[in-house]
């Protein structure tokens, strides 16, 4: 018992020393994945960023496409309601 008392403390120093070196080295590791992930990030990020300006343009011509569609439409529908309107103003004159 008495030889027990004093290797068992010994055991766990010599334990939680060999614990403490893992640690450090997964923070260390840790450390080394997160910059690289940081790396990665920051090139997809100034990728994307020269990209905006394509996409601004994109948006723009979707916009010009999207005012000259309603434009159009709206002559067609107003040229198409004239014509049915006079149509029924002849029929209204020729029942008189």
């Amino acid at each position: 018992m008495i030889m027990l008392e004093s290797v068992l403390p010994v055991v766990i120093d010599i334990l939680l020393v060999i614990l403490l070196v893992v640690g450090i080295i997964l923070i260390i590791k840790c450390i080394y994945v997160i910059d690289k992930t940081k790396a990665i990030l920051q090139n997809i990020e100034d990728k994307v960023n020269s990209l905006n300006a394509l996409f601004s343009i994109v948006d723009l011509v979707n916009a010009k496409v999207a005012l000259i569609t309603d434009k159009v439409a709206s002559v067609i529908d107003s040229l198409l309601t004239k014509l049915f309107s006079r149509k029924e103003k002849d029929e209204i004159e020729e029942d008189e």
